[in-house]
């Protein structure tokens, strides 16, 4: 196995094997493309599957919540899986078992750990804040003892993972390709709309310069 893969038994790709990725930069890409991960772990016997936010330093992922969570204080030093997806577009054939989707997903597995290092837990705020939104976490007031108090940090180490990627057009029987049935891809993507001042703000404050970018790029 080379260095920078993260192939593992567990995470080898068996559906359609040839879209399997496990090199860290095409992982890490996705991983920083995306915003939304879906942590699945078992509580008292039952699976549960919950959407957070996350952001990424090296080789380590960060998760935030309150320190109430029940999801981050059932994970901790346990076994946990992360799957986290974009979609690219419909992928429309001429027969409906063949219709698809374009799609760019990771799944992780690991057993993430507290961070109570109170420099690294910061940071790791900083880090998921500036994955959301670059350059916002300059603009507010940073987190004072009291959220900090409040908040529970986890990393998860990248040791083991695999992306799974599809691209292109629909993949029909010999036979469907005389129909006359239209095919083909709709893309898909994510846009910013433009911003919405909060109802209780004052008066006369600009949108700032993180979110005036943030709108161009992804415009």
């Amino acid at each position: 196995m080379e260095k920078d893969s993260l192939q593992s038994p567990r995470t080898k790709v068996k559906r359609v094997p040839k879209r399997g990725l496990y090199d860290k930069v095409s992982i890490y890409k996705i991983l920083d493309a995306a915003y939304l991960a879906n942590v699945g772990f078992n509580y008292e016997e039952q699976p549960f599957v919950i959407p957070t936010l996350y952001g990424r330093l090296d080789d380590y992922l960060y998760l935030h919540g309150a320190a109430s969570s029940r999801m981050l204080k059932a994970i901790i030093n346990q076994p946990i899986c992360i799957s986290i997806s974009i979609v690219d577009g419909l992928v429309l054939a001429r027969s409906a078992f063949h219709h698809s989707m374009n799609y760019r997903s990771v799944t992780l597995l690991g057993a993430p750990t507290l961070v109570d290092d109170p420099e690294e837990k910061e940071l790791a705020l900083k880090i998921i804040s500036e994955h959301l939104i670059p350059d916002r976490w300059d603009e507010v007031r940073a987190p004072n003892s009291k959220e900090l108090k409040g908040t529970t940090v986890l990393k998860l180490h990248l040791t083991e993972a695999a992306a799974k990627v599809r691209t292109g057009d629909p993949k029909d029987e010999n036979a469907d390709y005389g129909l006359d049935i239209w095919a083909g891809q709709i893309p898909l993507k994510t846009i910013a709309l433009d911003s919405i001042d909060d109802a209780l703000l004052r008066s006369k404050i600009p949108v700032s310069s993180s979110v005036q970018n943030y709108i161009k790029q992804h415009s």
